[in-house]
C-alpha cells in the first residue's frame, strides 16, 4: 500500500498529518490559485481601476469581437477550451511561456467553442488571460498584486511563486528521492502556479469564506448548498479547500489523484455536519 503523506486542517478537529507531510512546508496548490486571482480581479474593481465586465482586448491584444470579458474569463463562461493548445508532456506547462499566451491571445477568435456567456466549462487558459489582463492593467507583475491586494490586508505570508528549495514539499519517487514538480510559474501561474504552506492556505480559506476579510466571495469560487469550495491538482499534489455556516476544511496531500482528495475532505465534513444543519 502507497501511505500518501497528508494534511488535513479544519475547525472540528486537531490537525490530522500523517505519512511525513508537513503543514509549515511550501507546496503546490494548484488551481486553489484562481480564486485568489479572481479575488485579484474583484478588488481592482472596487477600486475603478478596471471593470468586470470590461472586454478581454481592452488589455490584451485579443482580436476584436470575441465578446470576451474579464467576468467571462472569472466565471469559466469565456467559451475558451479548458486548456492552452500544445499542453502535453511529463512537465506541461513547462513550455507556456509569456510568447506562448501572446500567441494564443492574437488568435483566441479560432480557439472558442462556445459564445462567451452561454456555457460554463472550466478553464485553465481562461485564468491564465485573466491574470495577464490584470498585470497589463496595473503594470504589476503578478505577484506583487496578490501581496497587495490579498496577502497583506489578511495578513498573509507563506504564499509564493517561488519559495526557498529547503522549505519546499514534493512527492517522493520510488527510492525517496524528491520528483521535480511541474513548472507553473511562466504564463499559467494565475491559473495554477502557486505554492503555500498548509497553514497559509488555510488562513486564506478561513480569511475570504468565513470572515469575509475581503468582501463577499470572488467568482472563482465554487458552491454547492451552503459548501463553497475550490479544489486544485498538480501532477504532484492535490488540495481540497472549503467552508460551510458549519465549519471550514483543507485537506492538502502529496498526489494528483485530486477525486481521492476531494473525497477524504467531503468525508470528513460528513462525520461532523449532520444533515440539515
Amino acid at each position: 500500500m502507497i501511505r500518501v503523506p497528508t494534511c488535513v486542517l479544519s475547525s472540528f478537529q486537531a490537525p490530522q498529518v500523517s505519512h511525513g507531510h508537513d503543514p509549515d512546508l511550501f507546496v503546490q496548490i494548484g488551481s486553489l490559485t484562481k480564486p485568489l486571482t479572481a479575488t485579484v480581479l474583484t478588488a481592482l474593481a472596487d477600486d475603478t481601476v478596471l471593470s468586470l465586465d470590461d472586454p478581454l482586448e481592452r488589455f490584451l491584444p485579443a482580436p476584436g469581437g470575441t465578446g470576451i470579458t474579464l467576468r467571462h474569463l472569472a466565471e469559466h463562461t469565456s467559451g475558451l477550451p479548458r486548456l492552452p493548445p500544445g499542453i502535453n508532456g511529463r512537465d506541461p506547462y513547462a513550455a507556456f511561456d509569456a510568447a506562448a499566451l501572446d500567441s494564443v491571445v492574437r488568435t483566441l477568435d479560432t480557439l472558442a467553442t462556445a459564445p462567451p456567456g452561454t456555457a460554463e466549462e472550466y478553464s485553465n487558459l481562461g485564468y491564465a488571460l485573466l491574470g495577464a489582463a490584470l498585470t497589463a492593467a496595473t503594470g504589476t507583475p503578478y505577484e506583487e498584486l496578490l501581496h497587495r491586494h490579498v496577502l497583506d490586508p489578511l495578513g498573509v505570508a507563506d504564499v509564493a511563486v517561488d519559495p526557498p528549495p529547503g522549505r519546499r514539499l514534493c512527492r517522493t519517487g520510488l527510492f525517496g528521492r524528491p520528483r521535480r514538480p511541474w513548472t507553473m510559474d511562466g504564463a499559467i501561474l494565475p491559473a495554477g502556479g502557486l505554492w503555500a504552506t498548509p497553514r497559509a492556505a488555510a488562513r486564506l480559506l478561513t480569511g475570504l469564506l468565513v470572515e469575509r476579510g475581503l468582501g463577499e466571495p470572488a467568482p472563482a469560487w465554487q458552491k454547492a448548498g451552503s459548501l463553497v469550495w475550490h479544489n486544485g491538482a498538480t501532477g504532484g499534489a492535490s488540495v481540497f479547500a472549503g467552508a460551510s455556516p458549519q465549519g471550514w476544511i483543507l485537506v492538502h496531500r502529496l498526489s494528483g489523484r485530486s477525486a481521492v482528495t476531494d473525497q477524504l475532505a467531503l468525508d470528513t465534513l460528513r462525520l461532523f455536519i449532520r444533515p440539515g444543519d
